[in-house]
C-alpha cells in the first residue's frame, strides 16, 4: 500500500485496508477501526443483499465477518508474510431485517503458521446475530 495510506503508527489505515478488498467495498462495508487486537466493520441492511422475506443474506453476513476477520489476522502477521483463509465457520443466531450489522473481530490464537480469529456479528440493538471463527494460514 502507498505510504500516504499509512496511519500515524506507520500501518495501513482502515480506508486503505478496505480499498484493498474491492468485494467488501462493493457490498457496502465500512471498516471503522483496524488493529491487531480488534478490528471493527459494518454492513448496512439493503434490499439488494437480502434473501426471502427481507432478511439479510447469510452470505453477506459471512462476507462481513470474513473481511473484518481477515484485517485482524493481517495486522497480526510477521513482517513480509501474507495470509489466506483455510477455514471459516459461522453460526447464524438472528435474522436481520433492517439497520446495520457490526462485526467485531479479535484474535483467539496468533501462531507462526496459523492465526485464528473470532468475529461477533451484532445488530443495532447490540443483539448477537452471528458468530464466526476463521483460521488464517500464515504464508511466508
Amino acid at each position: 500500500m502507498a505510504d500516504e495510506a499509512n496511519g500515524a503508527k506507520g500501518g495501513p489505515t482502515p480506508a486503505a485496508l478496505l480499498a484493498s478488498m474491492p468485494f467488501a467495498a462493493r457490498l457496502g462495508m465500512t471498516l471503522e477501526t483496524a488493529g491487531a487486537e480488534e478490528s471493527v466493520g459494518t454492513l448496512a441492511w439493503s434490499e439488494e443483499l437480502c434473501t426471502v422475506g427481507g432478511v439479510l443474506h447469510g452470505g453477506a453476513l459471512m462476507s462481513l465477518a470474513d473481511a473484518v476477520g481477515a484485517v485482524c489476522a493481517f495486522l497480526n502477521l510477521p513482517a513480509g508474510a501474507g495470509t489466506t483463509t483455510v477455514e471459516s465457520k459461522t453460526n447464524f443466531l438472528r435474522g436481520v431485517r433492517s439497520g446495520v450489522v457490526t462485526a467485531t473481530s479479535r484474535p483467539l490464537h496468533v501462531g507462526g503458521t496459523l492465526i485464528v480469529v473470532q468475529t461477533r456479528l451484532t445488530d443495532g440493538e447490540d443483539r448477537l446475530v452471528g458468530h464466526t471463527t476463521q483460521s488464517q494460514l500464515v504464508v511466508k
